[in-house]
């Protein structure tokens, strides 16, 4: 258990194997805690032009931030089944992933925590594209713990070539 009490943990999730371990992680801290657990998925608005080639209607948007919801509810309703764990906020954004977990969330929130898997990007396109891990890790006004293992602190990443 970390010695430091934490009462609001944010946990930005997308799906990922490298999310699900700190989603998992943190809802031990959760609890050892007795903390509020806020779970996050951030659609970036940059990708419904990009991505999508030309841009994408009003109804696509909206099924997009639907399914999202969809996935943070089950995310939830399976964690207060399974975990106990009751006091868990969810919370769909439109924006840049980096800005919004790092700085526009904590701020409206009082997170004093940040749980975040590890990038999963490679050497060139963290060169490319930034990680949204160490953005947030430089600029979040909380701690941020970096979750590189699973439950048992074995390393689930890729290992990166010397």
């Amino acid at each position: 258990m970390l010695e430091q009490e934490y009462r609001t943990i944010l946990v930005p999730v997308d799906g990922s194997p490298e999310a699900e371990l700190a989603f998992n992680k943190a809802k031990r801290v959760a609890q050892a805690n007795g903390a509020h657990l806020d779970l996050l998925t951030v659609l970036d608005t940059k990708q419904f032009v990009g991505n999508y080639g030309g841009g994408l209607t009003g109804d696509a948007i909206y099924q997009i931030s639907e399914d999202a919801q969809s996935y943070l509810e089950n995310l939830r309703a399976a964690t207060i089944e399974r975990d106990g764990l009751k006091d868990i906020g969810i919370h769909v954004r439109f924006g840049n992933p980096k800005v919004v977990i790092a700085k526009d969330f904590p701020r409206d929130h009082h997170t004093d925590l940040i749980m975040i898997g590890a990038t999963g990007l490679n050497a060139v396109e963290r060169v490319l594209v930034g990680s949204v891990t160490e953005y947030v890790n430089r600029q979040a006004p909380c701690d941020v713990l970096i979750v590189r293992t699973d439950l048992e602190n074995k390393f689930q990443g890729r290992r990166r070539k010397k």
